[in-house]
């Protein structure tokens, strides 16, 4: 039966897990609750605010550590309005206080391979996992680097959806746009790979009710 996200906090605080008013939800209780929104107050996001969530979503885990994933966050009204016509005029990204347009660089990455190698390694350890990384990466073309470091984003946008519902934010995550005007809008370089644009910010309605498969349709236990 169809619970608002507020009815199933109430239900869920009996237990001592968690309130969803000003509180924040464990990862369990985030992912009980979410689901895409495209209404939303006025209520802006301050600037502390978006610096935890994405800090947090940061420490997503990647394949050799390469964090390929970067962020543009977009408040400037004029600026949202333009991005809304390149997504086909979906009302959340105009609304929403906040666009988080999310992509990877691999190339960015392949620049800077020194940033992503562990500090504690010592100086021999470095240069041969800098270097192995080099060769891993730049026997790809552009275009598998492109792929690769997508799938890796990927990883960034479920930490990024899940801690924002668990820091009391709604969101909608958005693969409906036109990737080359979103890039010249942004500046994003043109061999990059809009991962996805997520509306974020207070929800002004429940959403649409979530429906998902049963686990023993999408498992296997061998």
């Amino acid at each position: 039966m169809f619970q608002s996200p507020e009815g199933a906090a109430a239900l869920l605080s009996a237990t001592g897990e968690f309130s969803i008013n000003g509180q924040r939800l464990s990862a369990a209780a985030a992912a009980r609750v979410r689901r895409s929104v495209r209404a939303y107050t006025d209520e802006p996001i301050t600037d502390d605010e978006i610096h935890t969530l994405l800090e947090l979503t940061g420490r997503a885990p990647s394949a050799f550590n390469a964090q390929p994933w970067r962020f543009v966050v977009v408040r400037d009204e004029a600026l949202k309005a333009q991005l809304s016509a390149a997504a086909f005029n979906q009302k959340q990204v105009a609304q929403a206080p906040v666009v988080i347009v999310l992509y990877s660089d691999m190339e960015d990455t392949m620049a800077h391979l020194d940033t992503i190698v562990h500090p504690g390694l010592t100086p021999e350890q470095r240069d041969a996992t800098i270097e192995r990384l080099r060769k891993t990466w730049g026997g790809m073309t552009m275009d598998a680097r492109a792929e690769w470091g997508n799938a890796q984003a990927n990883i960034a946008l479920g930490y990024l959806l899940l801690l924002a519902q668990s820091e009391g934010f709604a969101t909608s995550p958005m693969l409906g746009f036109q990737p080359d005007a979103v890039k010249a809008l942004l500046n994003i370089p043109a061999h990059a790979r809009i991962t996805s644009m997520v509306a974020l910010g207070r929800a002004a309605d429940d959403g649409f009710p979530s429906h998902r498969l049963q686990l023993e349709r999408i498992t296997t236990f061998r």
